[in-house]
């Protein structure tokens, strides 16, 4: 099925590559992913230049967008929850390398899997490693490195690593955050 699923969306990539990005074209592509997926929502959008890798094993919500130039690779599964924005350039990896000797070449693969909370927005060019969980309605500051944390509070993250910079609290009768 891996094999397969890889052979899909590369196939996926290589015939809708060079039809312009629309809403409609975003989510016929989206809705051509969602084929091979095991869960997938409603107005699921991907751009163009996105590649999705693995998609066998990556769950998504409802209206989420996967911008151009985004690579998304499963080892672990990758949930993007409900209304998830992931912007140009982004990373996310759901496997990572292990050290074998003194060389992590031959190193067997580790595969942790990565959860995008609820309404978030991964700012272009960032990265999310293996095993994180961002937190719902937060926001990941461009060109950021997200390491697993293990308390996770909505807000601003930015750095490498990224740093919770502000927290966010859930609107309460109309009240904003500052």
């Amino acid at each position: 099925m891996k094999k397969l699923s890889l052979i899909f969306s590369w196939f996926i990539w290589m015939i809708t590559f060079f039809i312009p990005d629309s809403k409609i074209t975003m989510q016929f592509r989206g809705w051509l992913y969602s084929l091979f997926m095991p869960k997938c929502g409603k107005n699921f959008q991907v751009s163009s230049g996105a590649k999705l890798f693995g998609i066998n094993k990556l769950y998504v919500g409802n209206n989420v967008f996967i911008a151009t130039n985004t690579v998304i690779n499963t080892g672990g599964n990758i949930i993007l929850q409900d209304d998830v924005m992931i912007g140009i350039g982004s990373v996310i990896v759901a496997g990572n390398h292990t050290l074998e000797g003194s060389s992590y070449r031959f190193g067997q693969r580790e595969e942790k899997d990565i959860i995008i909370g609820q309404g978030s927005w991964i700012a272009a060019n960032c990265t999310v490693i293996s095993g994180s969980q961002f937190p719902p309605s937060s926001v990941l500051a461009a060109n950021s490195v997200f390491l697993f944390h293990d308390e996770v509070k909505s807000g601003i993250y930015a750095g490498v690593p990224a740093k919770l910079l502000k927290i966010y609290k859930a609107p309460h009768n109309g009240v904003k955050n500052d």
